[in-house]
């Protein structure tokens, strides 16, 4: 398995459109953002930290949702195929996939974070880059495991269309663009949907607290959830592929 591991990775850093849109977009997006406007020039430091933050959990959304677009085109191509012929078991290829996505994921974490270091001038403590880098990576485990899931059992086209709606939705839902608390009634309170996890991070910089427990509660059954609807789906292309 390992070496199917490396070798998504590789697939993954050489796509041209990953390098552009999953680290590029979500860098560019937050440096406008964060000089461009009266939102800039009002409160620049404050808001170029939170807006880093934010954008670099969208990037990390966004760069694990992705996945599953380049699934549903391995499905098309025949390279779900070519695995079943390989002792790997439904199980371990979810979960190889799983891996070699979340360590894609972190480029574009990274890459706005020293956007905000290197360009907006953020500073913040050691352990509070650590942190964040951290929390960012595992609060978009289970949305790599949902990509998965989409890509096993759609088509290309209809993969990339599902799978940007979830970026958007769960954007929203995590509070990635603006404050959770400005939601209509119980929505600015329910932990219960997928997003609120990616809120995690904000807590590192704002309060200097980890994340609550049952923030973690929630991102750990959303884990089971999306891993099982990504085995699943694994198992019913063998069936349509």
């Amino acid at each position: 398995m390992t070496a199917y591991i490396k070798l998504e990775i590789r697939r993954t850093l050489r796509d041209p459109g990953f390098v552009v849109f999953g680290i590029g977009m979500p860098v560019l997006m937050y440096l406008l953002f964060t000089n461009v406007g009266r939102a800039a020039e009002a409160d620049g430091a404050t808001w170029r930290v939170f807006a880093m933050v934010g954008m670099a959990a969208y990037g990390a959304l966004g760069a694990a949702i992705s996945i599953g677009t380049g699934v549903a085109s391995d499905k098309a191509l025949g390279w779900l195929r070519q695995l079943r012929v390989t002792p790997l078991d439904p199980k371990r290829v979810v979960l190889g996939r799983a891996i070699s996505g979340s360590v894609t994921v972190l480029p574009a974490v990274l890459a706005v974070l020293a956007a905000g270091a290197v360009v907006n001038g953020v500073r913040l403590d050691a352990w509070q880059w650590a942190a964040l880098t951290l929390l960012l990576w595992l609060g978009a485990l289970p949305f790599t495991l949902l990509g998965l899931g989409n890509g096993y059992r759609l088509t290309p086209q209809t993969a990339g269309l599902v799978n940007m709606a979830c970026l958007m939705g769960f954007s929203l839902l995590g509070g990635l663009w603006f404050p959770t608390e400005l939601f209509p009634g119980r929505c600015a309170r329910s932990p219960s949907t997928p997003g609120p996890p990616l809120r995690g991070p904000r807590l590192v910089h704002a309060e200097g607290s980890a994340p609550d427990p049952v923030t973690v509660a929630v991102l750990c059954c959303w884990l089971l959830v999306f891993g099982a609807y990504a085995v699943v789906s694994y198992r019913r292309s063998a069936r349509t592929a």
